[in-house]
């Protein structure tokens, strides 16, 4: 096996990995998010959603990147990926608008209302442990092959320890019967993915 298919081999190995880790954390945080009421774990799992749309894009990218030059495109299909990332990080952006909004609204209208359970605490944490761990692997292989899209990808993992740990500390605050700290940490991530965004 060539050099060239062994390293396709390997991106896309390791993107498909990223999409089963994001199929997992959006479930899981998505009914936890639902059972407690958490602002800040729904936004979570929206986040990671959106993570999940971007790591099947970032799977066909590496797919279809390493194909060799056709007619219609003279120097190879390596583009895909930098219109990969392109799409991911508008994606990423509609997030930040819904949880912005809702954090807000809950704000405003006093409507905070969630039920923090261990399962809270569990499912942030395992988000943070998975998602360190794929961040990593991910950044080994993007930074091996020079791979744009994988690289986004990481950076996707990367920002929701940040924002899972943000959300930690709201669940922590709510459990201490300071609610208004779910929706707060909420609006922290969206800040923290903008950040990213811009960046």
């Amino acid at each position: 096996m060539s050099n060239s298919s062994l390293a396709t081999k390997e991106k896309k190995s390791i993107a498909l990995t990223s999409v089963f880790a994001a199929i997992f954390l959006t479930g899981f945080k998505l009914v936890i998010g639902i059972l407690t009421g958490s602002l800040g774990i729904l936004s979570e799992a929206l986040h990671s959603a959106l993570d999940l749309v971007a790591a099947i894009i970032t799977f066909f990218a590496v797919k279809f990147a390493d194909v060799p030059p056709d007619e219609g495109h003279n120097y190879g299909h390596g583009k895909i990926e930098n219109y990969s990332a392109l799409i991911e990080t508008l994606l990423l952006v509609i997030t930040c608008i819904w949880i912005i909004y809702e954090g807000i609204r809950r704000l405003v209208t006093h409507e905070v209302q969630i039920e923090v359970t261990v399962w809270s605490f569990i499912v942030i944490l395992s988000s943070i442990v998975i998602d360190f761990s794929r961040s990593r692997a991910l950044y080994r292989v993007a930074k091996k092959h020079d791979s744009q899209a994988l690289e986004a990808d990481a950076l996707h993992f990367s920002t929701d320890i940040f924002s899972s740990s943000v959300v930690l500390i709201g669940l922590i605050g709510a459990a201490f019967n300071f609610h208004y700290a779910d929706p707060i940490a909420a609006l922290i991530v969206a800040v923290i993915v903008l950040t990213v965004c811009y960046r």
